[in-house]
C-alpha cells in the first residue's frame, strides 16, 4: 500500500469548480484496479490550497490512473483555468520512496 499526496493550489474564485472536479474524479476512482481511498483537505490558512491523499495498492497503480483516459475525461485544469501552477504529487509509504519532509510509513495528514 502507497499513500499519494497531490497538492493543488487553484485560483482565487476557482475553489467550487476545483471541488465539483474533485468530485467527478473521486466518482472516476471507483472501481479502477488498485485504489483504496481518497481524501481532500483545504489548508484552513489558504482556501486555495488543497491536499488530497488517495492511498492505492501500488505507485505503478497510481500512475496508470493518472495516465488514463478516464482520468482526463474529468479533469480539465487548463481547459477551465482552474490551478494556479502544476500539482505537486508526493508519495508517502509503502516500497516507494518518502516525499521531501514525511517519513516512510507516514502521511502529513495523517490519515492512515
Amino acid at each position: 500500500m502507497v499513500t499519494i499526496g497531490m497538492n493543488y493550489h487553484v485560483l482565487p474564485g476557482k475553489e467550487e469548480t476545483f471541488e465539483k472536479a474533485f468530485n467527478k474524479v473521486v466518482k472516476a476512482m471507483g472501481g479502477i484496479d488498485g485504489h483504496g481511498e481518497t481524501h481532500m483537505f483545504c489548508d484552513i490558512n489558504d482556501s486555495k490550497h488543497y491536499l488530497i491523499i488517495s492511498k492505492w495498492t501500488s505507485k505503478p497503480a497510481f500512475d496508470s490512473f493518472i495516465a488514463s483516459d478516464t482520468f482526463k475525461s474529468v479533469t480539465n485544469w487548463g481547459k477551465e483555468q482552474i490551478l494556479s501552477g502544476r500539482p505537486q504529487h508526493e508519495v508517502y509509504g509503502g516500497d516507494e520512496p518518502a516525499g521531501a519532509g514525511a517519513s516512510a510509513d507516514t502521511c502529513p495528514a495523517g490519515v492512515h
